[in-house]
């Protein structure tokens, strides 16, 4: 790689056979070692990386922090990984317009806690927010617990400059909170999953932080009654800006891991929590405490701030909590409409039964979605043979009910063969022809959504 050596500074890129392992594969289990990987400082460093590659036949995997589940940064072969994670400055905290301008490397944990000493707070928080960077955020448009609330990364980014596959610099969006000028092709770059151009400054959206928060905990009976409660309080007229679902086999997984003393002798759990004015908040509270105890939920509400922080760091710990009681788990983030949302998780119990492969279920119940885990072990052909089967018919429940295959997670490599199963052929060669038109040599994560 010496010319890629005239074109960069020293400690900016790497061939060796360690380094590329450990860019070889990401949450998703896969894996793949690319034939180089590069760490741009600026975006005159990706710009050089995209021409580079281009010259030389090379394909390039843009890279966050590798925390995505569906394989969207594995490289493939003769590819280029481009590790995002040295352009990591927070650039501008506008407060007088509710903005704030980020490198793609930023830790969504790092702009939250920065935001945090100035009274603001960005949204979007998935669960992997003290790994995940902003730039994956955008490629994958993340959403996380708040969503229910404050809606999804899509719903916060503003502006994108971004590389084209060719080496030419691209900005999208407007400064101010409104423009339709054109196209919008800022919100087609958010969730491209890297497909499309190389994501190199994004101006977000922040907003006031609330004035307080109420955290309830509620436990069930069933996890039909836990589904049933979470329609009710939507129904209600009541906005929690979270409602988290664990069930039981989850609820046992996290005590192993964390010890946490979460009750094992129910079916599920809700994590409720609420923002806003003190009274208001105080009083709806009160309403949703009402509608959980007419479920015959048991209630419990977090007393401070560090009991409320503990309780999430539980909730954050569920997907690798769930490694301890099985070696392997297959990972969906299906959604339904959130009144079907207990008619969904009664089908996938139904086939956890029907198939005798134990499934965990847990998520964010108040927009509908879903984290299906299905638990089986890479070793075993019959359960790894199974589970294909199982995949199918929940995506197929989860159709049926009018719901989609991927909330957050994505398409990648792990779901681009159910991609017909939610969109027809009209939609997938249009979508292919958008790919067409930004990077018609294909260079850009090839093989990702489309098989």
């Amino acid at each position: 790689m010496r010319s890629l050596g005239k074109l960069l500074l020293e400690g900016t890129f790497t061939t060796d056979k360690e380094d590329l392992i450990c860019y070889g594969y990401d949450a998703s289990g896969l894996d793949n070692c690319p034939a180089t990987v590069v760490w741009p400082i600026n975006t005159l460093d990706v710009i050089k990386t995209a021409k580079f590659a281009r010259e030389n036949g090379l394909k390039i995997i843009p890279r966050g922090a590798g925390s995505g589940m569906t394989g969207g940064s594995v490289p493939g072969k003769d590819s280029l990984v481009l590790s995002f994670e040295k352009m990591n400055r927070i650039l501008e905290v506008d407060t007088g317009n509710l903005t704030a301008i980020v490198e793609p490397g930023v830790i969504n944990g790092h702009l939250q806690g920065e935001l945090e000493d100035s009274g603001f707070f960005y949204p979007p928080d998935p669960a992997s927010l003290n790994i995940c960077t902003i730039g994956g955020n955008v490629a994958e448009n993340a959403g996380g617990p708040r969503a229910l609330k404050y809606g999804v990364t899509r719903d916060y980014v503003m502006q994108i400059e971004a590389v084209l596959p060719d080496g030419r610099l691209i900005s999208t969006g407007v400064e101010t909170s409104k423009g339709v000028v054109g196209y919008d092709l800022t919100r087609l770059l958010v969730g491209s999953e890297g497909t499309l151009a190389m994501i190199t400054k994004i101006r977000l959206k922040i907003l006031p932080a609330p004035e307080a928060i109420v955290t309830i905990l509620c436990a069930f009976n069933s996890i039909e009654q836990a589904g049933k409660t979470v329609s009710k309080i939507i129904a209600s007229a009541l906005l929690p800006r979270t409602m988290e679902i664990m069930d039981r086999m989850t609820l046992m997984a996290v005590n192993k891991y964390k010890n946490v003393g979460f009750p094992e002798d129910v079916e599920a759990m809700l994590l409720i929590e609420l923002d806003g004015n003190r009274r208001a908040i105080v009083q709806d509270a009160e309403k949703v405490s009402n509608i959980c105890n007419s479920f015959e939920g048991k209630i419990k509400i977090a007393e401070d701030a560090s009991s409320r922080e503990m309780l999430w760091e539980a909730r954050r710990a569920v997907s690798p909590a769930l490694y301890k009681i099985s070696p392997t788990k297959i990972n969906e983030d299906i959604v339904v409409p959130i009144t079907r949302v207990a008619d969904i998780l009664v089908s996938v119990q139904r086939i956890s039964e029907k198939f005798g492969i134990p499934i965990a279920c847990f998520g964010h119940a108040g927009d509908g979605n879903i984290h299906v885990n299905i638990m089986v072990d890479k070793n075993n052909k019959e359960s790894i043979a199974k589970s294909e089967k199982i995949v199918r018919e929940i995506f197929k429940a989860t159709l049926d009910m009018g719901g989609t295959i991927s909330g957050e997670h994505g398409i990648g490599l792990t779901k681009a063969k159910y991609l017909d199963m939610e969109l027809d052929a009209v939609n997938i060669e249009m979508m292919k022809g958008v790919k067409k038109l930004f990077d018609p040599e294909n260079i850009l994560n090839p093989g990702k959504v489309f098989l």
